[in-house]
């Protein structure tokens, strides 16, 4: 069966965000289109981000896709890893902040920022 690679930056058991992949079975369609099951969403926002931009730390405060329209999001984790993601890429964002916990930049989250040399442009679709 065809899939669908969805890369998802979580939040893992020790609260520190981490980055996985699962597959999405694409199991509709035809042979030309394989589609996967339609799922719901809670709306889209764009964001352009100038050259230069960088956020400190951070949880995403609701589970959301993030597609790279153009330029390059670059997203670091705590511990040093990081990841570009240039144009038709796409991740999962739902590392969210541990149910009781109180934010620790120290600890939680990840930082984004634009790379390369063209300003970002991103498309947020809520899950």
């Amino acid at each position: 069966m065809t899939v669908f690679e969805k890369v998802v930056l979580y939040t893992d058991t020790d609260g520190r965000a981490r980055f996985r992949s699962e597959s999405i079975p694409l199991g509709e369609g035809s042979p030309q289109a394989m589609l996967s099951e339609l799922f719901a969403s809670g709306g889209y926002q764009l964001r352009h981000s100038p050259v230069g931009f960088r956020s400190q730390f951070h949880c995403t405060p609701k589970p959301q896709w993030v597609f790279i329209l153009g330029g390059q999001m670059e997203i670091g984790l705590q511990g040093g890893e990081s990841r570009v993601f240039g144009p038709g890429q796409h991740f999962y964002s739902a590392d969210v902040l541990p149910a009781g916990a109180t934010f620790d930049a120290q600890l939680h989250g990840h930082w984004s920022a634009q790379a390369g040399p063209d300003p970002l442009v991103t498309l947020f679709v809520r899950g």
